[in-house]
């Protein structure tokens, strides 16, 4: 029986990140987990797709909404798939699911965006704590997460 992996993130870079695991694909009972907009509810066709809601930072108040009814909408979305392990590239659509997963007992991979050279983003601040294996592109990211490993980039 293959091991369930479920892989999140934001839509944009950080969902063609993800996508650039691929590779993964088959080696696992995997769910792609992202926001919902026209072009990723193409991508059902041939991945195993859910969704949440699409939540742009840019509108604080609707944001902070779509952020609670994301949180509760991944709880039933990790109660109904049960994964072994949560693989993310971020942002802020994956953290309330890393966080469901770990009080879980559940491995996190986090793969800090290819983007971030010299700062840490929000997501990688507040995943690093519990992350069971947290991978930076950067060797300059380093200084800020020191239990990182430095993978590279995926592209």
């Amino acid at each position: 029986m293959k091991k369930k992996v479920m892989f999140i993130s934001s839509v944009g870079g950080h969902l063609t990140q993800l996508l650039q695991l691929k590779e993964l694909f088959d080696e696992y009972d995997y769910k792609i987990v992202t926001e919902k907009t026209k072009i990723t509810e193409k991508m059902r066709d041939e991945h195993d797709m859910s969704y949440l809601l699409y939540g742009a930072r840019n509108y604080p108040v609707r944001y902070i909404f779509k952020f609670i009814a994301n949180f509760f909408k991944s709880v039933f979305l990790f109660l109904q798939y049960r994964p072994d392990c949560i693989i993310t590239t971020g942002a802020h659509t994956a953290v309330p699911m890393c966080y469901i997963a770990k009080l879980f007992g559940k491995k996190i991979i986090f793969i800090e965006s290819f983007a971030k050279t010299s700062s840490p983003n929000l997501s990688g601040k507040l995943v690093y704590p519990i992350a069971d294996l947290f991978i930076v592109q950067w060797e300059s990211m380093l200084k800020y997460y020191p239990k990182a490993v430095y993978g590279g980039s995926i592209y």
